[in-house]
């Protein structure tokens, strides 16, 4: 199954340099927060045939092709196997389905095509397979992506949060999937997302800064980023970040957006930097080396495939693409692009 063409970007206001449709950054559901404290609401999800159901395996969803080549997630009526998983109540859309994760303990099965054959599985007979969020998620609907992006991330939390900090009991699902309950202080743990800024800086002569990561492999190249700290600001914590890791200082950082990035719990928060240092000190348990780069040179670099270009659906692309001004595929093709 190939994956639709990247989308194409629209041109912004000069007044208004914010990043746009961001992949993971899309959704169009009601979460309905006020239905998770009701204590029977996923068996009562789970009993009505109208409710559609997301089977999560490990990171992998089940998709089909949809119109136009894009993606879509597969949905299918509630099935009596389905309790035995933890159920997540991910909201309602507008005309009031309601959407419930199921996280499976079964694994996810070969990548090979398989018709849509199953009960109650929604639209036509088409070859489906399944597929991790960075494969998938920038050819998906916004309300898919959402959905994929909601039930990974709450995924990865209750696989690292089944004792309590307090005490170090055993901890419970409950409010739909929503909240860990402790069974010995009785106590509430909620959902973590771990903020993280992401920053193209940008040199007088309008060049870019480009790192690779300590442990990445050769050609693969990104902008720098950062996990805030606590007492920081998104400002300080990209101005911190960048002193830390290349030694200079930045003079200002504009936002320009953000988005959750369930790998495993992080929402990205990118920002456009400006300095006028460009002698580099790298910190090499951080940094195996850094450059700047002109919006040719990276182009050069990108057709000729020294180097890559981070993740679709990351908005690490869509930073380089907003100083680049083109998309990356539009320069050397798909095949630069990591997944």
């Amino acid at each position: 199954m190939s994956l639709t063409p990247p989308r194409t970007h629209t041109r912004r206001d000069p007044q208004d340099d914010r990043l746009r449709d961001l992949a993971l950054a899309r959704g169009g559901l009601d979460r309905v927060a006020h239905e998770r404290t009701h204590p029977t609401v996923v068996d009562d999800l789970l009993g009505d045939p109208a409710t559609r159901v997301v089977e999560l395996r490990g990171e992998h969803l089940r998709v089909r092709s949809g119109g136009g080549g894009d993606l879509a997630l597969h949905f299918r009526a509630p099935v009596e196997a389905d309790r035995a998983g933890l159920g997540l109540h991910l909201g309602r859309g507008p005309d009031g389905t309601a959407y419930l994760g199921v996280v499976s303990s079964e694994p996810a099965p070969e990548n090979a095509p398989e018709p849509a054959s199953a009960a109650g599985a929604d639209g036509p007979g088409e070859a489906e397979t399944w597929l991790t969020l960075r494969q998938a998620g920038e050819a998906l609907g916004a309300r898919d992506a959402g959905l994929f992006t909601t039930a990974l991330a709450l995924s990865n939390w209750h696989a690292t949060h089944r004792h309590c900090p307090r005490c170090g009991a055993e901890t419970e699902p409950t409010q739909a999937g929503w909240v860990r309950r402790c069974v010995r202080d009785g106590s509430e743990h909620y959902p973590r997302t771990d903020p993280a800024v992401i920053m193209s800086v940008i040199d007088p002569d309008y060049r870019l800064l480009l790192g690779r990561g300590a442990h990445w492999p050769e050609g693969r190249f990104s902008v720098l980023a950062g996990f805030v700290e606590p007492g920081e600001s998104f400002e300080d914590a990209v101005a911190r970040e960048v002193a830390e890791e290349v030694g200079i200082r930045i003079d200002d950082a504009r936002y320009l957006g953000n988005q959750p990035w369930p790998f495993p719990s992080s929402l990205m928060v990118g920002y456009a930097a400006t300095t006028t240092e460009t002698e580099l000190r790298i910190d090499p348990a951080e940094i195996a080396e850094a450059r700047w780069v002109t919006r040719e040179e990276y182009r050069a670099l990108l057709s000729s495939n020294e180097i890559r270009t981070p993740s679709g659906i990351s908005i690490a692309k869509r930073i380089i693409e907003h100083w680049l001004g083109a998309t990356v595929e539009s320069v050397a093709g798909p095949s630069v692009v990591d997944r």
